[in-house]
């Protein structure tokens, strides 16, 4: 799935992901390939992606994620 993550002004990662992990206003979550579409709004925590090569880790106070279509977009 292809995973991009910004805040205003600057991207943080984007790119090709085996999964990604956020922190939900609602508990954590997992999003791997081929995920239902989900909206969902962010807590302060850690979003961790994880590539075939390396597993990115990335602290927020807040955020939002978008899953659709095999991609997922995190704003935070």
């Amino acid at each position: 799935m292809y995973v991009r993550i910004a805040k205003v002004g600057e991207a943080l990662f984007e790119g090709e992901a085996l999964s990604l992990s956020v922190p939900g206003t609602e508990g954590d979550m997992t999003i791997l390939p081929h995920h239902s579409t989900l909206v969902s709004a962010l807590r302060a925590g850690t979003v961790r992606v994880t590539t075939k090569d390396d597993t990115h880790a990335f602290e927020i106070q807040k955020g939002l994620v978008e899953v659709s279509e095999n991609e997922v977009i995190v704003l935070v």
